[in-house]
């Protein structure tokens, strides 16, 4: 009779094992939750003022917790790094839109209590005209200064400041490429537009217009908002923009055709998935042919135009490879049918009865 002396060892083992994973999850679960449920707005704030001035703001916060929680606030600079328009926060507060922003250090909320906050900004006199861009953060936890005038950012949430000084001042750049996601063969709606945006000037830069799609007859397809989410490029950098074109006859400047859409992308989100689901899709959302995407943008405070154009061929393969399958099976049925029909047709005259 044989014994396995590590059995024991190893039920042992992976006893206290399990019992270390559900210890560890349970203190993940009481001491990591998420950083705060705190709700700021608004989001973002673009104000403009002259050098010397003192501005006054206010931004709401709301506490979404069910303990009261106080949080701390810091103002943080950041800058564009990338082409995601996404902000890169500086550690330097010492200098700055962040240096100019005063608000109050800490403010504790009730359960479910929202509450006003008031905030300035003291513009030096001897700032240059340019674009300064700041956040007014908030955790709970009090900001750790390191040397330097640097501060740890850590999980925190904010309203942005977009300040414009104003003053004579530089504009520049343009528009850089525009094309369709997925080359120029694309095989159904949805269909991505990128645009590469180039602001040189030493403002931030917000371009505005229209991309409007002509199929091959010179029709009017669809009429999209070319910057729907209102983005701006900060100075020297290049920001990419998305434009979707989801539906056919698709207009982002008609607001019945916006309340049609919202309705259209709520029921879309039941569609089914794989090859037959993007039948469905081909089917309700059909385009064919060759198309033509106009970009027509302005931009800044001189309203600069910049245009592309861009051609590309749509393909919806996976509805016409069913249709073309089903006219071969009415082709082929037809086929059989008739060789049938000519052999009863012979077999009656070979019988003398077809008359």
């Amino acid at each position: 009779m044989k014994y396995d002396i590590f059995a024991p060892l190893d039920r042992r083992n992976l006893y206290l094992t399990g019992l270390s994973v559900i210890l560890i999850l349970l203190l993940w679960l009481t001491f990591v939750q998420p950083v705060f449920a705190l709700t700021i707005s608004p989001v973002r704030m673009e104000i403009s003022g002259d050098p010397g001035q003192t501005l006054q703001g206010e931004l709401e916060l709301l506490n979404e917790q069910k303990e009261s929680k106080t949080f701390y606030s810091s103002a943080q600079n950041f800058e564009a790094r990338g082409e995601s328009g996404a902000p890169y926060f500086l550690p330097d507060t010492s200098k700055g839109l962040a240096s100019w922003i005063k608000v109050q250090e800490s403010v504790t909320l009730k359960p479910d209590e929202r509450k006003t906050i008031p905030f300035s900004i003291e513009i030096p006199r001897n700032t240059e005209p340019a674009g300064y861009f700041a956040a007014i953060l908030w955790g709970t936890s009090p900001p750790q200064t390191q040397g330097g005038g640097e501060v740890t950012i850590g999980g925190k949430l904010g309203v942005l400041i977009l300040l414009s000084v104003s003053g004579e001042t530089q504009e520049g750049g343009g528009l850089l490429e525009f094309k369709t996601e997925g080359g120029k063969f694309l095989t159904s709606l949805p269909i991505t537009f990128n645009y590469r945006f180039s602001n040189d000037g030493s403002q931030r830069a917000r371009p505005e217009g229209r991309l409007k799609v002509k199929n091959i007859f010179g029709g009017t397809s669809a009429m999209l908002s070319a910057n729907s989410s209102l983005g701006n490029i900060l100075p020297k950098s290049i920001r990419k923009f998305e434009v979707v074109w989801k539906t056919k006859s698709q207009d982002d400047f008609d607001e019945f055709a916006k309340v049609k859409q919202q309705y259209i992308k709520n029921t879309e989100e039941e569609k089914v998935e794989g090859f037959f689901g993007a039948v469905r899709n081909e089917w309700k959302n059909f385009a064919f042919g060759l198309y033509k995407a106009e970009l027509d943008l302005t931009y800044g405070q001189e309203q600069k135009t910049a245009e592309a154009q861009f051609r590309f061929f749509v393909f919806p393969w996976h509805l016409l490879s069913i249709i073309i399958f089903i006219f071969a099976l009415l082709g082929i049925g037809g086929w059989f049918g008739l060789k049938k029909y000519n052999r009863w047709i012979i077999k009656k005259a070979q019988s003398g009865k077809f008359q």
